[in-house]
């Protein structure tokens, strides 16, 4: 097999060969078709998360270089372990990257992802940079009949991501606005999955006037631009103030936009790593009764409930560009650099 290998923290990726894996138990192996770039692939390369303040979060420790990023996966069953029963050779299926021990309390309430054991594709363990990937057991294959398979991987964590988060909402009444911010892989994803899940389209925040006119055409009510002094003042002039905000950045200018949006008793669902540190007066949080919600990834079943969504045509589909393997320190730099609309798929 051969793969983009990541061999030192902070420089570019290596292309390698080395010996395509043999499945023993319940294992699969999958001959990857698509493979998505995450922002997060960038902070796993680059060995850390900006907490702000100067301060980092190292995640250096828990792999073992080379290692293969990518954790939005699709591909094709190759082989199977003696014991992996539910999928058969040849089947064409998204794998589900977020995996835990399988035996502890939180695993067996169905929030595998969220399991302190992480056996994580292209997070922990190798994952989609690749030619072919090593899954542990057919329960994390999953159907994906009906979809582009180009985006079939990307849902596994853009997807995911989005519709986990926007769940976290909770119920959304018909005159009750949501506001998206952040309009990348994720936040694009987030909008045509807040169309499905909610009454009334949503609004959407990113600084990118591109991705702005984009958001309009793919259907959201309206856009802002939260650099705009008076973007803030428009929305609760229109608004009255929201009923939700997700924050697809993660930035503390992007948190400090989307709390000044909510109204009292209203949610902000923080979903992106970009970085930085939360500053505001805690006795806001109950004299405005409001939800601060961090979230991350989704469950196995969530990643379900999501496909079968998509799969009744619910979800649009966003921009995709198809690129080789061998342009994943390209791809990588150009998501760096703000330079992607939609998502980049590469294409072993």
């Amino acid at each position: 097999m051969r793969r983009q290998a990541m061999s030192e923290y902070g420089a570019p990726l290596v292309e390698m060969e080395t010996a395509t894996p043999v499945p023993t138990g319940t294992q699969a192996v999958v001959r990857i078709h698509h493979c998505g770039v995450c922002h997060s692939d960038i902070h796993i390369h680059d060995g850390h998360f900006d907490l702000g303040a100067g301060k980092q979060l190292d995640v250096r420790a828990g792999r073992q270089l080379p290692f293969t990023l990518g954790h939005e996966i699709e591909g094709e069953v190759v082989a199977l372990g003696p014991d992996a029963t539910g999928v058969s050779i040849g089947d064409r299926r998204a794998v589900y990257p977020w995996m835990g021990c399988g035996d502890c309390a939180v695993c067996k309430r169905g929030d595998e992802h969220l399991c302190t054991v992480t056996h994580h594709l292209g997070i922990t363990v190798d994952g989609g940079y690749a030619t072919h990937v090593l899954v542990p057991h057919p329960r994390y294959l999953l159907d994906f009949g009906g979809i582009d398979p180009a985006i079939a991987g990307a849902f596994m964590c853009s997807g995911l991501t989005a519709y986990s988060a926007l769940k976290k909402l909770g119920t959304i009444g018909s005159d009750d606005p949501v506001m998206i911010v952040g309009l990348g892989g994720v936040g694009m994803m987030g909008l045509q999955i807040a169309k499905a899940l909610f009454p009334s389209p949503p609004l959407a925040a990113d600084i990118d006037p591109a991705k702005r006119d984009l958001a309009l055409k793919a259907g959201a009510a309206a856009v802002f631009d939260p650099a705009d002094r008076d973007a803030r003042k428009a929305i609760l002039k229109e608004t009255g103030g929201v009923a939700g905000v997700v924050d697809f950045v993660g930035a503390e200018a992007s948190f400090q936009f989307a709390q000044g949006l909510v109204r009292k008793g209203g949610s902000v669902v923080v979903s992106g790593l970009m970085g930085g540190r939360l500053d505001m007066p805690l006795p806001m949080l109950p004299l405005r009764a409001l939800s601060l919600v961090g979230t991350f990834v989704g469950s196995l079943p969530e990643a379900r409930e999501m496909l079968e969504l998509a799969r009744r045509g619910r979800i649009s589909p966003i921009p995709i560009e198809r690129r080789p393997l061998g342009d994943a320190n390209r791809s990588l730099e150009d998501l760096r650099n703000g330079r992607v609309v939609g998502r980049i798929v590469l294409t072993p």
